[in-house]
């Protein structure tokens, strides 16, 4: 084994998620939902950058045409980073007062698959079974899967294409489906793993090139490496933090993860206990790479 090393790269998140590496421009993408932003930091300068928003951002992804897609409270939109321009594409929801997008990932024929989730009371307290899970299509046309979801969160496809994982995180389960590329078509839902106590709630996630699945475990301060064949828990990293969020590869052969972490919810004696909270963690040595994320194809 390589020895395993963490470096906190950034600060300041009150709720940073959906990191993704950009490959045009060699820097990770993230958003902080409550502090209303979208960030991207660079390696080189080791700075980030930020474009504020109206509404809370939950996720964000590369866009094939230039830009970027973001989740923006109900809406998909789209961003021009230059122009700090945003458009909306679709809204969800509308017979819904309530909710917010969360996480969202692009599948590997360009959709954009993101769920939503009912406002918090604070974290991970709110009404139960409100939000649904959503594709925006390169026709830029909205499907809905199925709803009664309480915190529609991690998300990822197998290597071969032919199943989609998902996390509903108060399901405390890590999901997997039978998945159509052709169509987008998803069914046969089942359950993969159960999170234990100590790992606590389920966030974000993303799969490694030997096909085993990442998952960031809020309030349980670590990712964990799942094998979804087996269901079996292969590695345990933890983090300076406990409020880990989510997690994907990136770095010039996406060798390195970048975990992102919260800090909402947390008291003055947490904080002081955990300065790094709502900080985004670069982990290298783990000894295995990512798969590139996929763009929006519309």
């Amino acid at each position: 084994m390589s020895s395993v090393s963490i470096e906190c790269v950034a600060e300041g998140c009150r709720i940073g998620e959906s990191p993704v590496w950009d490959d045009r421009e060699g820097a990770l993408l993230y958003v902080d939902i409550t502090g209303r932003k979208v960030c991207r930091w660079s390696p080189v300068t080791r700075q980030a950058q930020a474009i504020a928003l109206d509404a809370p951002v939950s996720s964000v992804a590369l866009r094939q045409s230039g830009g970027y897609v973001i989740t923006l409270g109900t809406r998909f939109a789209a961003l021009k980073w230059k122009e700090e321009l945003v458009t909306t594409i679709a809204q969800v929801d509308k017979d819904k007062a309530n909710t917010r997008f969360n996480d969202g990932k692009v599948d590997p024929a360009g959709r954009y698959f993101a769920g939503t989730m009912a406002e918090e009371i604070r974290p991970a307290v709110l009404e139960r079974r409100q939000g649904s899970l959503y594709t925006l299509l390169p026709d830029l046309s909205v499907v809905k899967h199925f709803g009664q979801v309480d915190i529609s969160n991690g998300l990822d496809w197998s290597l071969d294409h032919r199943t989609f994982f998902y996390i509903d995180s108060l399901s405390y389960s890590v999901d997997a489906f039978d998945y159509d590329l052709q169509t987008g078509k998803i069914g046969n839902r089942r359950n993969i793993y159960k999170l234990e106590k100590e790992e606590s709630i389920p966030d974000g996630m993303c799969i490694d090139t030997e096909g085993k699945l990442w998952v960031a475990c809020y309030d349980g301060g670590r990712v964990i490496r799942l094998d979804p064949e087996t269901g079996k828990r292969l590695q345990t990293v933890k983090l300076p933090v406990d409020k880990t969020t989510s997690c994907c590869f990136g770095g010039k052969d996406y060798s390195e993860m970048f975990v992102t972490s919260a800090s909402d919810g947390m008291d003055k004696e947490w904080l002081s206990r955990q300065p790094q909270a709502g900080g985004i963690f670069k982990i290298t040595g783990l000894g295995v790479k990512g798969v590139p994320p996929y763009p929006f194809a519309g």
